[in-house]
């Protein structure tokens, strides 16, 4: 099986903390739809003739898209691909759902909606510079499922800098009083070319210290597993019956096309990666030329890349796989740094398998950095 990520990357205006390729200049749209259905073309064999079972349209804004070029776009993979699909995802702003959009959104097909709503404040959204308002992000899931959407993803993010933590509180609150079924939610980071980072660099902000950050997660797995909502991995809270299947397969290493500026693709043995640039883009396929960068993946690459994803997630790390995929013992080769942490107590040992326990989870990084070989 293997999935389709399609990048949008058109916005109405920069939100203060993205580092995401996007543009505000709508004016290229067209054409940039136009090249990604030339690249689904150019690069149709990529994945090998194995059937295409998710579809997830990122961004960027993928809302912003008229629902006639959604259409196209399914269309031609529809034709060209061999598809048994199991999930279409279209991330969303509560600003664009309307009647209209999601009428159409539902006809095409698409069948899950993840959400950008950030957060329930509006002096938050404000600071943030984001599109919508805390009344449309309220009334954002009640509106799909009137439309007859079952199936949601909600975006926060935690560790605004604040006196205290009121703000988490409401806003973990009215996510659980909403109860979308999936959360997905990320720490605020001060990226270095954004409006914050800019900001911090003149001294016109502060980022919340560390251990404010630590004590927003720990309180989201609180409330998350209080509301029957199961850590499926480090950033992402569902019910047990919906798990994203698109994301869930990034990381269990399984293949995918990714297409669109900036995508970044994988077919188990090599990376891609489409230039951060609509410009470049549009020019290259115009040309007929794949724009894509690929880099070889070495076994090493690859069995640090398995346990970094794989860490990161409910299901953990397989030491027999590891043995036989990738020729290396991990249980061995490891035992000072495995002992070291399992008297932290960070780590969960289960038939074999290795994932990590509550307290583990705020280490992940550095803990998946010392398993590396």
């Amino acid at each position: 099986m293997a999935g389709i990520y399609i990048h949008i990357p058109f916005c109405k205006q920069a939100c203060h903390y993205c580092d995401f390729h996007f543009s505000t200049n709508l004016k290229t749209m067209e054409d940039i739809v136009d090249m990604i259905k030339r690249e689904l073309l150019l690069r149709k064999d990529y994945l090998l003739s194995s059937p295409v079972e998710t579809i997830y349209f990122g961004g960027g804004t993928p809302s912003l898209l008229q629902p006639k070029m959604i259409e196209s776009i399914l269309e031609l993979i529809q034709n060209e691909y061999s598809c048994e699909w199991k999930e279409l995802t279209l991330e969303a702003n509560p600003d664009d759902l309307n009647p209209s959009s999601l009428a159409s959104w539902k006809s095409l097909g698409i069948d899950r909606l993840s959400l950008g709503i950030q957060s329930f404040n509006s002096d938050v959204l404000k600071f943030y510079n984001r599109a919508h308002t805390s009344e449309e992000s309220i009334q954002a899931i009640d509106k799909a499922r009137k439309m007859g959407f079952e199936k949601f993803s909600l975006d926060l993010i935690y560790g605004f800098p604040y006196k205290d933590h009121s703000i988490w509180e409401q806003d973990l609150s009215r996510a659980i009083q909403i109860d979308p079924g999936h959360i997905s939610s990320y720490a605020l980071t001060i990226e270095p070319k954004t409006a914050l980072g800019n900001w911090e660099k003149k001294g016109k902000f502060s980022p919340a210290d560390e251990d404010f950050i630590a004590d927003q997660f720990e309180m989201l797995q609180s409330r998350m597993e209080d509301a029957n909502y199961i850590q499926y991995e480090i950033s992402n809270f569902a019910k047990e019956d919906q798990y994203a299947i698109h994301n869930s397969n990034y990381w269990k290493s399984t293949p995918y096309l990714g297409v669109g500026p900036s995508a970044h693709s994988f077919d188990g043995k090599s990376r891609g990666a489409n230039p951060r640039s609509n410009t470049s883009y549009i020019k290259s396929l115009k040309e007929n030329e794949i724009p894509t960068v690929h880099e070889r993946l070495s076994r090493e690459d690859n069995l640090n890349e398995y346990i970094l994803t794989g860490l990161r997630t409910i299901w953990g790390i397989d030491l027999d796989r590891i043995k036989n995929q990738y020729q290396f013992d991990l249980r061995n080769q490891k035992s000072s740094v495995l002992n070291q942490m399992n008297q932290e107590g960070w780590l969960i040992w289960k038939d074999n398998h290795l994932s990590l326990s509550k307290s583990g989870k705020l280490l992940a990084d550095s803990i998946a950095e010392a398993l590396f070989i």
